[in-house]
C-alpha cells in the first residue's frame, strides 16, 4: 500500500490535508485530517470498472465549514469522544453528575458542535513492515465539551492489498471518562446516483436496543420476528413500512465477545456485484439507512439525499454511560481504548 498527499489549492486553512491510499488492487482511499473525515472510496464493480462508493465532499474544508457543521450530517468522519446519543446530555461518574451540550433536541450527540468531526487533526505517515499508514492524532483537553479527562486518540487508517480499510482506534485519558470512536461513512455500492433501497445486507445480531424515542430503553431483546433481524439477506427497502419514515437508525447486539474482531455485517448490490464486509471488536453496530439526508449537501456528483447511502456505525451502545447493565464505556488511566473496524471490499 502506498499513501501520498494531494495537494490542495484555493483553502485559506493551510492546516487542512488530504491523503491518498492506494493497493495492488487499484482500490483508492481518500482521508483528509478535516475531521478525521473519509472523502472518497474508489473500487472496481463485476466489470472492471472504478466508481466511488461513499458519500463525501468535492474540498477537504468543506467538512469544518462553519454552515455545514451548524446542520452537520457527518459525512465520513471519525466521531468522539462519544458516538451516539446520551440522553439529557448528563451521566454519573464515580457520583458526579457531568454535564455535556443538549446539541440534539435535548440529548448529546455524537460528542456534540465541537465533536472529533469538527476538529483538524494531526497527520503523519508512518512506515510498517505491512506497508504505509496514516495516523491522525487529536488531543481532547480535560472539560471538552464537558467530558473528564485530558484524552489522546489516535486513528490509524491502513489500506491492505486484499481490498481491507483497515481503522484501529486508541485513546488514553487521565481520568475516567466515556469513550466510544466510529467512522460515519455512507456507503452506497452501486456508485451511482441511486438510492440504496435495493442493497441487500446481512448483520449478525440477535439481539438489539430498543429505544422510545432515540434513546434505548435499557432493554437487549431478540431481532427475531423483528425489521431488525438481518441474520439473511434482505433488501434494504423491504421492511420500511414498518419502521418510522425516517428509517433504520438502530443499535444491533452483534454476536461474538467485545475485543474480538468478528464480521458483523456483508453487503451486497446486484446491478454492480460490489459487496462490503464490516468486522469489527465492539459490541455493537448502529444500521443507519440515510433518512435524515435531505439534500441540503452534496458534491459534484450527486446531492445527498434520503436513503443516498447508508452507514455502519461500530460502536458502544447509545446512552450507555446511563445503563450499567450495557458494556462500559468508561475508560481511564487503568483502561486504554483500543478498537479495530474493518471495511472490507469485494465483487460476486
Amino acid at each position: 500500500m502506498k499513501i501520498h498527499e494531494i495537494p490542495i489549492s484555493d483553502t485559506e486553512n493551510k492546516d487542512i490535508k488530504l491523503f491518498e491510499l492506494t493497493n495492488k488492487a487499484g482500490t483508492i482511499v481518500r482521508i483528509t485530517n478535516a475531521g478525521a473525515s473519509v472523502t472518497s472510496i474508489k473500487t472496481k464493480d463485476k466489470n472492471a470498472n472504478f466508481s466511488d462508493i461513499v458519500l463525501g465532499f468535492d474540498h477537504p474544508e468543506e467538512y469544518i465549514n462553519p454552515n455545514y457543521l451548524d446542520n452537520c450530517i457527518f459525512i465520513g468522519s471519525t466521531i468522539g469522544r462519544f458516538a451516539n446519543r446520551i440522553a439529557k446530555g448528563k451521566f454519573n461518574l464515580d457520583g458526579k453528575t457531568c454535564k455535556l451540550e443538549a446539541n440534539d433536541g435535548q440529548n448529546h450527540l455524537h460528542g456534540g458542535s465541537s465533536g472529533f468531526h469538527s476538529k483538524i487533526w494531526n497527520p503523519h505517515i508512518d512506515n510498517t513492515d505491512a506497508g504505509e499508514i496514516l495516523v491522525m492524532n487529536l488531543y481532547s483537553p480535560d472539560g471538552d465539551a464537558g467530558y473528564p479527562g485530558n484524552l489522546k486518540a489516535e486513528v490509524r487508517f491502513s489500506l491492505s492489498n486484499d481490498n481491507e480499510l483497515i481503522i484501529n482506534y486508541n485513546a488514553k485519558s487521565d481520568a475516567k471518562t466515556p469513550v466510544n470512536l466510529t467512522n460515519h461513512s455512507y456507503f452506497n455500492l452501486s456508485g451511482k446516483d441511486t438510492d440504496i433501497l435495493n442493497h441487500e445486507v446481512m448483520i449478525f445480531a440477535d439481539k438489539y436496543t430498543p429505544k422510545d424515542g432515540d434513546i434505548p430503553t435499557g432493554d437487549i431483546i431478540p431481532t427475531q420476528k423483528t425489521p431488525f433481524d438481518f441474520k439473511s439477506f434482505h433488501k434494504v427497502g423491504d421492511r420500511l413500512a414498518l419502521l418510522p419514515k425516517s428509517g433504520y437508525d438502530h443499535n444491533l447486539v452483534i454476536n461474538g465477545k467485545e475485543g474480538y474482531l468478528k464480521r458483523a455485517a456483508v453487503v451486497k448490490e446486484p446491478e454492480s456485484g460490489r459487496t462490503l464486509e464490516i468486522y469489527t471488536t465492539m459490541p455493537g453496530l448502529q444500521f443507519y439507512t440515510g433518512g435524515h439526508l435531505d439534500g441540503s449537501y452534496g458534491n459534484s456528483f450527486r446531492r445527498f439525499s434520503k436513503f443516498a447511502a447508508m452507514c455502519f456505525e461500530t460502536q458502544y451502545f447509545p446512552d450507555s454511560p446511563n445503563h450499567p447493565s450495557f458494556p462500559s464505556c468508561i475508560f481511564g488511566p487503568d483502561r486504554p481504548y483500543s478498537h479495530t473496524t474493518v471495511f472490507k471490499f469485494g465483487i460476486e
